[in-house]
């Protein structure tokens, strides 16, 4: 079995030990640099920065649109592209009608639909559709001031919802009506 060799044999016989003074060489220099940039005699060399080869972006470090945002940001940034802002409004306006109308009114009057400026509001009784109908300018300005003005041009004020045998928005007048319907 081969003998293992000695540690003493690793070591090379020219080889001096280590110099402690080029520290101090080093120290100095240091002290040196530090000196004349306090002085401002020396500037940082700005770095010049290697463009990404594979593509892939990164945020900077000024806000953009790959940055993290607020949802609330965000929404409204959809909303205002898409042009729901308008549609938006006027449905949480009909969501807080007891609030902008009065809880008296709002048990009587529903609002039904809107439709390119026109906002229809369904009573539950005749005498509430001519309360309503005398109401109605004030109704105009409140929610023109909850929505922007011109968002509600004109108010379409229903009476009760009785069934009716007629279908679709044109009759004939004098018609006969429905005949015998019940066999």
């Amino acid at each position: 079995m081969p003998e293992p060799p000695d540690s003493s044999e690793n070591v090379p016989e020219n080889e001096e030990e280590h110099d402690k003074q080029g520290l101090d060489l080093a120290k100095s220099l240091a002290g040196r640099l530090k000196q004349q940039a306090a002085k401002g005699g020396i500037k940082p060399v700005k770095r010049r920065r290697r463009p990404r080869i594979d593509g892939a972006q990164i945020s900077s470090a000024r806000p953009d649109d790959r940055d993290p945002q607020r949802l609330t940001n965000t929404l409204g940034r959809l909303m205002r592209d898409q042009g729901w802002e308008v549609d938006v409004a006027v449905h949480g306006v009909m969501a807080r009608w007891q609030t902008i109308v009065g809880p008296e009114m709002a048990e009587h009057c529903k609002p039904e639909s809107y439709d390119d400026t026109v906002l229809t509001v369904r009573t539950s009784s005749t005498a509430w559709k001519v309360q309503l109908d005398l109401l109605v300018p004030q109704l105009l300005f409140r929610l023109n001031a909850e929505l922007g003005e011109g968002t509600v041009t004109q108010v379409k004020v229903l009476g009760p919802n009785t069934y009716t045998w007629r279908k679709g928005t044109r009759t004939v007048r004098g018609g006969r009506g429905p005949r015998d319907t019940y066999g």
